[in-house]
């Protein structure tokens, strides 16, 4: 009984858009030619003109272009949120300037608003642009790359939802307050040295970097 062939271990699922096409089969065979037969003669086709390109495997992303992708969505978020808070706060703006008490209230009180306003920024932006555009954000569009879903499937708002804000935002923010930082670095860092440049939250979501060919 002939051995098994060994399965093969990638790494990638099965459907994984990160695949290549599966290796054609070899050209039949045609009485009269020693080599592969010329086109018309049982070869292989002509392609004709306007036709489209054979799918190709998708290039992963490098850490430089997720970084400025990064770096700019985060400026977009500061950039919103303090829009958000200087409508909310203008009617009440003269409390910062107030003296004694009153204006260390109000500042505390304007820091709260702060955090909260880029949270809520942060929560709609990069999910609700990731779904509509399928994987990218103004930070990714600038640098050229989007994030795919391993198994093929188009990026919806909910998943978009639990990569950047369950994931990314609570997850890593809380595991970086308790490690002081060492998880959220490593989660930044990890690109450097995975083979297929993941961040530790692609591992927890299957999702990847990839240059944009659209």
């Amino acid at each position: 009984m002939s051995e098994r062939p060994p399965r093969e271990t990638s790494g990638l699922e099965s459907g994984d858009p990160l695949r290549g096409a599966p290796p054609r089969a070899p050209a039949p065979e045609t009485p009269g030619y020693t080599t592969t037969p010329p086109p018309g003669a049982g070869g292989p086709p002509i392609a004709s003109f306007g036709a489209p390109p054979v799918a190709g495997r998708h290039v992963l992303a490098g850490w430089w272009s997720r970084a400025g992708a990064q770096v700019i969505d985060g400026l977009i978020i500061g950039f919103g949120g303090l829009l958000l808070l200087l409508a909310i706060t203008a009617p009440f703006s003269i409390g910062f300037f107030a003296g004694g008490d009153t204006g260390v209230v109000s500042i505390i009180v304007g820091l709260l608003l702060a955090i909260i306003c880029v949270s809520i920024v942060a929560l709609l932006y990069a999910p609700a642009l990731m779904a509509r555009t399928n994987g990218k954000t103004f930070g990714r569009m600038v640098t050229g790359i989007r994030v795919v879903r391993a198994g093929g499937q188009p990026m919806t708002f909910g998943f978009a939802m639990l990569r950047e804000v369950a994931v990314k935002a609570l997850l890593f923010g809380v595991a970086g307050t308790i490690t002081g930082g060492i998880a959220q670095l490593a989660d930044w860092l990890w690109p450097l040295w995975d083979e297929e440049n993941r961040a530790l939250h692609d591992f927890i979501v299957d999702t990847r970097s990839v240059v944009d060919r659209s």
